[in-house]
This record gives structure tokens, sequence and C-alpha cells, in this order.
């Protein structure tokens, strides 16, 4: 049964979208069945793995407040072991129609739950925001994996973040857990990102990933290309620490008796 990580952080630039992007090809390439759920308005994910958005008609706004299949929007991408649920702006109003509909926590969960049998691993790519889409997200998942940037307000929003995991745990989802905490854009030359790394794991005891992902230009030159960072220059630095990164949870979750 695959395992189903939410990657959240409502705060922007923290590499959230890169690091669903870059996982998911990384777990595909190590031949996990791995498909990405782009829940962002913004949809960085979708145009991240190549897809043009405007050519979409159904993207995963029509799962939450249509009545289309889960599976009937999945694409199969160009690379390895990867599918993906496309996002589109019209997820922007889906907060707002959402409101009014019964259960609208679980939509998400309703419709993705039966897919879970398919794949090894799971990926949603989260809005920076802690709304309804984000609140169904973390219906759905199993952990949260929350990037945090190693800058100086790492740790601003990330109590409201947290209570926000204790009410949806408390509500509605009490298996869910932190899959683990993400050093981005790390620059250890820098006496900031050292204080910030001894916050991040006051804050987190024992829930700090030992991978961290560097400032690198590479990974940020990737998503305009439409590739991951494996398949954009997969000798970078940004490469390299994605499948270690991918490494460390395929190996946490064995601990924890996921396949």
């Amino acid at each position: 049964m695959g395992k189903i990580i939410a990657i959240a952080n409502q705060k922007g630039g923290v590499g959230k979208t890169t690091t669903a992007v870059n996982l998911s090809a990384a777990l595909g390439m190590k031949g996990k069945k791995t498909l990405l759920i782009d829940i962002d308005p913004q949809g960085n994910s979708s145009s991240g793995l190549g897809v043009d958005r405007r050519t979409l008609k159904k993207t995963v706004y029509e799962v939450l407040v249509g009545d289309t299949k889960a599976e009937d929007v999945v694409i199969h991408t160009e690379f390895q072991n990867l599918d993906l649920v496309p996002s589109s702006m019209d997820l922007a109003a889906a907060e707002i129609e959402l409101a009014g509909l019964e259960h609208r926590e679980a939509i998400l969960k309703s419709a993705f739950l039966p897919l879970r049998e398919r794949y090894d691993y799971m990926i949603i790519d989260c809005p920076p925001s802690l709304g309804m889409i984000t609140t169904n997200a973390l219906c759905l998942a199993d952990t949260l994996l929350v990037p945090i940037q190693c800058e100086y307000y790492a740790l601003e929003g990330l109590s409201q973040l947290m209570n926000t995991v204790r009410r949806v745990k408390r509500q509605y989802n009490e298996q869910l857990d932190i899959e683990g905490v993400l050093l981005t854009m790390y620059d250890g030359r820098l006496n900031l990102t050292q204080q910030v790394v001894e916050e991040v794991k006051k804050y987190f005891p024992r829930k700090v990933f030992a991978t961290v992902i560097p400032r690198a230009v590479r990974l940020s030159e990737a998503p305009s290309f439409g590739r991951p960072i494996q398949y954009f220059d997969k000798n970078s630095r940004g490469a390299v620490c994605y499948d270690m990164l991918a490494d460390e949870i395929l190996d946490n979750n064995r601990r924890s008796g996921h396949r």
C-alpha cells in the first residue's frame, strides 16, 4: 500500500515545489512507482515536469469541485515511474467553492485514496497557505514533510502550521505524523545558516533530515526546461542531494515497516 506524503509550509519560497518535483523524480528513478499530486494553483510542479497546463482539459480542480474521477486526470510523464495529477489556476477559486460542501475537508481523500494501491509513493505539493486545500491534503496524507529555508525568518509561522497539523490530527486524521523537516537553500559558510539549523533542531527534535538541500543554480534552472534536476543535470549538487533525500526517506520507511 502506497505511502502518502504532503509537502507543506505556508511560507512561500522555501523550496516546496522544488522538493516535490525532485523527490518524486528521485523515488521514481529508484524503482518506486510515484504519483505527484499538484494542488497549488500556481501549478509549478506541473510545469516543472514539462506539462503545458493551457492544453489540459481536466486537472485536480475538476476532481475537487466536480465529479471527475482522480484516475481520469493522471498524466503519465516521460520520467521513469513518475505520474502527475496537474493543477490549474481555477484552484484559486476552489477554496470558496469548497466552503459550502459537506465533508469538504475529505474530498481529496475520497478521490485519491483508491489510487494508493497503484503507487509506492504519492507526493502532494500543497499551496503556500493553510486553507481548505491544504487541509484536504493533510486529511489524505500519512505524513507531512516540511521544507524550511535557512534564513532569518525560517521559523516564522511554523507554530501556525503545527497548530493546523494538530487540529487536522484531532478532528480528521489521527494517523498524521511528521515525515521530516528538510533544510533548504543551505550555505554552510554562513554563521546564520548554522544558527537556523540549531533552532530548527530544537523546534523539531529528531525530525530533521540529515540531508540538506544547497543553494544551487542548476536547481533553479531546471524548472524552466520542464525537467527534474536528475534529468537536467544528474551530476549537479542538487541532483545528488535529492537522491540522498530519497534514500533517507526510503531507509526511514523501511525501518518503520513501509516498503
